[in-house]
Parts: C-alpha cells; sequence; structure tokens
C-alpha cells in the first residue's frame, strides 16, 4: 500500500491553499483512492446519452476507465473497463449500442452488466487445456460500481458506504438542478478540450466569482455576467458543492464600477458582428454555474445549456468535456438558438476560452515552489452562503471539504461548512 503524501496544511484551511496539491504526484494518487473511489458520487453521464436498451457510453471516474450501460430491461449500470482476464480494455469505442461486450485479446464476453457470459474454449480442446473444473464464471466478471441517478443525471461510486445520491447532493444542490432538469431533454453535441494543469485548478475556476467578469472581456462588455450585477453563492451543508448565480439589475450602474476602475474588461465600443449571438429567449433568470464535487460542473449561461465533466490526466493535465443539451420539447428556433450559443463555452468560447489558459498560467508560475500558498479571502475566511458575486467562499468550502476528506485537516467533515 502507497503511503500516506504528507502536507502541512495552513490552520486556515480553506483560505491558504499550498501550492504542493498541484505539483505532488503522491498527492494525486491518493486522491484517485479518497476521493474518485472514496465516499463520493461522480457524474459519468446523462440518462438521454443512452436511451434504449443496449446503448452504453464509455467514460472515466478519475483516472479509471469505466462503462455506463442500459440493460435489457432498462436498468443503468457501471462497470470497470478492464477484463477480468488480462487486463485489457473492453469497450474501445466512446459510445454505441450492443448487450454484450467482448474483450478483442481473447474474446471473453460480458453482458450488460457486466457478467462474464462467454470464454472461448472453456474447456480446452479434445480434451486438453482448458481452465480447470472449478473454474466459475460468476467469479469473474467486471468490476461494478454502484450508480444512482438524480433528474436524468447518472452518477457512480466504488463506495459502499457513501450516502444515497439525495443526500449527498443535499436540498439546495437538488433544487437548482430541478430548475434546469425539468422536463425530458435531448442532448446536442459534445466538445472536448485537453488543459495541461491540475484538475483542482479548474475545481476552483468554476466556484470562483470574482475572476469571471475580470478575466472575460465578453461577460463584462455584453452584460451576461458581471461583478456588479445580483446574485451570490449557495452552498451544500458541507461546502463541497456550490451554486452561483448572477442576474441583470441596472446595466447603467452595474457598468459604472468598471468604468471608474479602468478595468480592461469592459471594452464599451466593442460590437458583435453578429448581433443574434445574445438574441436568446427569456428562459431562465440571470446564469447559473453550479458545481458538485468532485467533477461536475452543470451551466445555464443565456440560452445555452451544458454539463462539463472534468477527467483528471496526471499531476498536470486534465480534459474537460461539454456536453450540450436541450428539452425534448424544444421548437426548430430555440434549437438553432441553444446551437449558436454553445459558441459562448468549450475550447474556443467567446467566455470560457480564456480559463483553461488561465489554469495552465498558474500551473507554470507554481512549479518550483511547492511549499508556497495562494491567498482565496475574498468575502471573508469562512465558508458560508453570500449574497454578492465578490466572494471565494465556493473556493474555500471546496478546499475545506478536500482537506478533511484527504486526510490532510482534522476538520470534521460534517462541519466543514459553517
Amino acid at each position: 500500500m502507497q503511503a500516506a503524501a504528507q502536507i502541512a496544511w495552513p490552520r486556515t484551511e480553506g483560505a491558504r491553499v499550498p501550492y504542493q496539491v498541484f505539483l505532488d504526484p503522491a498527492i494525486y494518487e491518493q486522491e484517485q483512492e479518497r476521493i474518485f473511489r472514496g465516499p463520493t458520487w461522480s457524474y459519468v453521464a446523462l440518462e438521454a446519452e443512452f436511451p434504449r436498451p443496449g446503448d452504453f457510453k464509455a467514460t472515466f471516474v478519475g483516472e479509471t476507465p469505466i462503462v455506463v450501460t442500459r440493460a435489457r430491461d432498462g436498468t443503468v449500470h457501471a462497470f470497470v473497463n478492464r477484463c477480468a482476464h488480462r487486463g485489457a480494455l473492453v469497450c474501445r469505442e466512446p459510445r454505441g449500442n450492443r448487450l454484450r461486450h467482448t474483450c478483442v485479446y481473447h474474446q471473453w464476453t460480458y453482458d450488460a452488466e457486466g457478467n462474464l457470459v462467454g470464454v472461448p474454449f472453456r474447456t480446452g480442446i479434445d480434451g486438453k487445456g482448458g481452465y480447470p473444473a472449478d473454474f466459475d464464471p460468476k467469479q469473474h466478471g467486471l468490476q461494478k460500481l454502484r450508480v444512482a441517478t438524480y433528474d436524468g443525471l447518472v452518477f457512480a461510486s466504488f463506495s459502499a458506504t457513501v450516502e444515497p445520491l439525495a443526500e449527498y447532493l443535499g436540498p439546495t444542490m437538488r433544487q437548482w438542478l430541478d430548475r434546469i432538469f425539468n422536463r425530458p431533454i435531448r442532448v446536442l453535441g459534445y466538445t472536448r478540450q485537453f488543459v495541461h494543469a491540475n484538475w483542482k485548478l479548474y475545481a476552483e475556476n468554476v466556484r470562483d466569482p470574482y475572476h469571471a467578469s475580470l478575466l472575460h472581456l465578453f461577460h463584462a462588455t455584453f452584460g451576461l455576467y458581471r461583478s456588479t450585477q445580483g446574485g451570490g453563492v449557495w452552498l451544500d451543508r458541507l461546502g463541497r458543492h456550490s451554486v452561483l448565480h448572477s442576474y441583470r439589475r441596472d446595466a447603467e450602474a452595474e457598468t459604472a464600477a468598471y468604468r471608474q476602475a479602468g478595468l480592461r474588461s469592459y471594452q464599451a465600443t466593442y460590437t458583435l458582428a453578429d448581433p443574434s449571438l445574445l438574441a436568446g429567449r427569456q428562459e431562465f433568470p440571470g446564469l447559473v454555474i453550479q458545481t458538485i464535487f468532485p467533477s461536475l460542473v452543470v451551466q445555464q449561461i443565456q440560452n445555452t445549456l451544458a454539463v462539463r465533466q472534468i477527467l483528471p490526466k496526471g499531476v498536470d493535465a486534465f480534459e474537460l468535456i461539454f456536453t450540450f443539451f436541450g428539452y425534448e420539447d424544444d421548437d426548430e428556433e430555440m434549437l438553432r438558438i441553444r446551437r449558436k450559443q454553445a459558441n459562448l463555452v468549450g475550447p474556443a468560447g467567446l467566455i470560457s476560452l480564456e480559463d483553461g489558459h488561465a489554469t495552465e498560467l498558474v500551473q507554470q508560475a507554481i512549479v518550483r515552489d511547492p511549499a508556497a500558498s495562494s491567498l482565496v479571502e475574498m468575502g471573508g475566511r469562512t465558508v458560508e452562503d453570500q449574497e454578492n458575486l465578490v466572494t471565494e467562499t465556493g473556493i474555500r468550502g471546496f478546499w475545506r471539504y478536500y482537506g478533511a476528506l484527504m486526510g490532510f485537516t482534522d476538520v470534521p467533515l460534517e462541519d466543514s461548512h459553517g
């Protein structure tokens, strides 16, 4: 068993974050066990991605490859994508439809629930070779994960002790998920982005309302999000999940602070060559970025809806997958609006283009100073709901919970928010 990673975590818990957590391979390995294989629920799919029996999707929990499937009876299952024979990937396609999955190496075959149903030459040939008489296929299925769904979101867990999904999400998070997933959805498409930075830098980014109107010129200039708007940040009882909500007030009052400060992220003379990009429909008040620990982001920006899945790919890299969706009852005009506004986010998005680069800038700058720490004190040092947009409370909540789950602090998990 690998020795536990060692770190000197400042007593401020979430208000100071040692750069070591973004650089240390031992910490990264420990995260795979204590977080992604620990008492958490990881988002893995939308049910709308595999609606028919036999549909499947290959994805990851942390760095572990898994497959999410819909069995013949319509139930949803998840199993580790690793043959029980010699460890090869069983499923090599990102998605498809089949009720049986066969490993290409030796053609061991599994059903949609991960049970072993076929072994070539199991009893040998002409009475020679084959497996021993006590070989039991029931003992050699694929490793199965627990699966639970909420509002069509599919989560998987390696843990036998993690609380039921509804409790894990909590009432505040469920309320905001219900707001978006209020009726059947349809998947519109995907984007994928590979970023050369630690996955937790992006977990910070999406919990950070402070940067959103300073880094993103498009946000502040065209009024999608400004720190001077109404709104706030709300957390679950442990501080691990968060919701950032902003809504427009008076445009003149919103922009005055930017003009007075001379901030480059507000440019009153900038216009859009194609104003129809923002000519959507009134659907939801404001903007919402919701995070579910450890790796899910749910967005509603104008009329573009998406879930983002953060996939760690080593201590200094992660992959970010956007799954865009609309509603089954969307008319053709609304579908066109959603597809056009998908250009706001993703790898080359008019808003989110800068986020991946910002995380890489941090990764590049901290590489030689793991003992130094970042400062996370905007809005105070506490972990609590705040009805303003100049706060880092969501980041502090993430780090307080992370530190406790990883064993780096002695803050009780049940008391990490407050």
